[in-house]
C-alpha cells in the first residue's frame, strides 16, 4: 500500500513522526511520503525511523503557495527533496514565520472577543511544530469547551475569509503566500519533483497547462477531496499534459477526517512511486 501525502506534528498533525510511521506500518503501508507544510524539518529522522520500521520513506514537502494570476491558493508538493537544502529553507522559512505571526494575531483577536484562551496555551499544542496553525488554536478552544470539533461552525465564525455573500471571521488574518511558480521552479532546481496537490480544493485546473511549462511534473489524482468524478477529471489532465498521477490520504491524525480517510485510503499504487523515482535528478552541489 502506498501513501504519498501525509503530515506529522512537525506541521499540523496530532501524531509525531514516529507515531505516524509505525501507524503506517500497522496499516500495511510500504511506501510513505512525509509532506509537512513548508518545512523539511524532521525528514532525516523520518528516514531513519522508516528504516527501523520497514517503511520506505519518501522525503517531501507541501508548499503553501498562491496563483496570483488567477487569485487562488495552491499547494505544491515536492518529492525526493533534501532535508537540509538551504534553497528550499530560504524559500519557505519566511512563510513559516508569517503563519506563526498571523496565528499570534488571531489568538489575540479571539481573546479580545471574550474567549478564555491565551497564546501560551495555544503554543503548548504546537510544541513539536515549526509554527502555530489554526488547528492548534481550535484544539485549545475544544479543550476549553467552546466546540466539540476542529472544523465546524466555530471554525468558520473565527477564520472565514469572507466574501460578498459571507461575513469575515472575527479572527481572520490574511497571509501573503509564495508564488506557485516560484515553488515549482525551486523544487525543480534542487532536484525534486513538483506535483500539484488536490487541484479541486482550490480549483487550480486552469493553471495546469501553464505550470507544466515551468516544471510541474505531476498532479494529485487521489485525495479525500476528490470523488470518482474529480478523479476522472484529474486523470484526464494528467494524460493531456503528461503528468505523474499521485495520491494520498493527506493524513493529519486528530486534525483531519482520519476515520473516513485513514493512512493508505487514497492509494495511487506502486506505479506512482516508480514514476517519481524515474524523474529524480541530482543537481551539482
Amino acid at each position: 500500500m502506498i501513501d504519498l501525502h501525509c503530515h506529522t506534528s512537525t506541521s499540523d498533525n496530532t501524531m509525531s513522526i514516529s507515531e505516524v510511521i509505525y501507524h503506517a506500518k500497522e496499516n500495511g503501508i510500504t511506501h510513505l511520503a512525509i509532506t509537512d507544510h513548508d518545512t523539511t524539518a524532521g525528514l532525516a529522522e523520518a528516514e531513519q525511523i522508516g528504516i527501523e520500521a520497514g517503511v520506505t520513506i519518501i522525503a517531501g514537502i507541501e508548499i503553501s503557495a498562491y496563483d496570483y494570476k488567477r487569485d487562488k491558493r495552491a499547494h505544491i508538493l515536492g518529492y525526493h527533496v533534501s532535508a537540509d537544502n538551504e534553497e528550499l529553507y530560504h524559500l519557505c522559512n519566511p512563510m513559516v514565520k508569517k503563519r506563526h505571526f498571523a496565528s499570534y494575531e488571531m489568538v489575540q483577536k479571539i481573546a479580545k472577543a471574550g474567549y478564555d484562551v491565551s497564546w501560551e496555551e495555544v503554543q503548548a499544542y504546537a510544541k513539536h511544530s515549526t509554527s502555530v496553525y489554526k488547528q492548534h488554536i481550535m484544539h485549545a478552544l475544544m479543550d476549553k469547551g467552546y466546540t466539540d470539533r476542529i472544523y465546524g461552525p466555530l471554525y468558520k465564525t473565527l477564520f472565514a475569509k469572507g466574501t460578498a455573500e459571507t461575513e469575515e471571521g472575527l479572527a481572520y488574518t490574511p497571509i501573503d503566500y509564495l508564488d506557485a511558480i516560484d515553488a515549482i521552479r525551486t523544487i525543480n532546481d534542487i532536484g525534486g519533483i513538483a506535483v500539484l496537490a488536490h487541484p479541486a480544493q482550490f480549483d487550480n485546473y486552469e493553471a495546469v497547462e501553464e505550470w507544466t511549462k515551468h516544471g510541474l511534473k505531476g498532479i494529485e489524482v487521489y485525495h479525500p477531496d476528490h470523488d470518482e468524478g474529480l478523479e476522472a477529471k484529474t486523470k484526464q489532465y494528467a494524460k493531456t499534459y503528461g503528468l505523474i498521477q499521485t495520491g494520498g490520504s493527506d493524513f493529519h491524525g486528530g486534525y483531519g477526517p482520519s476515520e473516513r480517510f485513514p493512512l493508505g485510503s487514497k492509494n495511487p499504487g506502486l506505479q506512482a512511486v516508480e514514476a517519481l523515482s524515474k524523474h529524480m535528478s541530482f543537481p551539482a552541489k
